[in-house]
């Protein structure tokens, strides 16, 4: 008999038990910030290129829980789509760069670049346009592919002005 009313006892605290876990208020996970798309190193990010996710767990140190943190800054080193962004990995965006879309003379090597990506710019005559500057973006243009990339002010006007006449190379660094 008194076993039946242990088991009886034990039953309704567990169910209160449950009843609890219910009904507690529980805290909200903490918030992380996340590249919402592949983003390359050195580009200034925008809104667009962030988003606040959830992290419930093994949550690094230093990651960033406000996207305004992260906007108008760079990255140092390229980040995929979905990376959690941390105080580390930001740097001052470089002022005197920009970006330049251009056409590649041979459509096939757009298929070798990445977000990221290093690379040279050589013109028509076999001259380096410009040295060590990042591919932002590939995209698909009629007939062929347009690459974004971010360099120096200074290189910019001339790389851009060579691609307008003709197609331009990339050296992948």
């Amino acid at each position: 008999m008194q076993v039946h009313r242990l088991r009886k006892a034990l039953a309704c605290l567990l169910a209160l038990l449950a009843a609890a876990g219910v009904l507690w208020p529980t805290a909200d996970p903490p918030q992380a910030v996340v590249t919402a798309r592949d983003v390359a190193a050195g580009v200034p990010l925008t809104e667009a290129d962030l988003r606040l996710v959830a992290m419930p767990s093994a949550r690094p140190d230093g990651v960033l829980d406000s996207v305004q943190t992260a906007v108008g800054r760079a990255l140092a080193s390229a980040a995929r789509a979905g990376e959690p962004l941390t105080d580390f990995r930001l740097v001052t965006a470089d002022p005197e760069a920009v970006s330049v879309a251009v056409r590649l003379a041979d459509a096939g090597v757009a298929d070798l670049l990445r977000p990221g990506s290093r690379v040279d710019v050589i013109g028509p005559a076999a001259e380096v346009l410009a040295e060590n500057a990042t591919v932002v973006a590939v995209r698909e243009a009629k007939p062929d592919r347009l690459v974004v990339i971010t360099l120096a002010r200074r290189s910019a006007t001339r790389v851009a002005a060579v691609s307008l006449e003709q197609p331009v190379a990339v050296t992948l660094r």
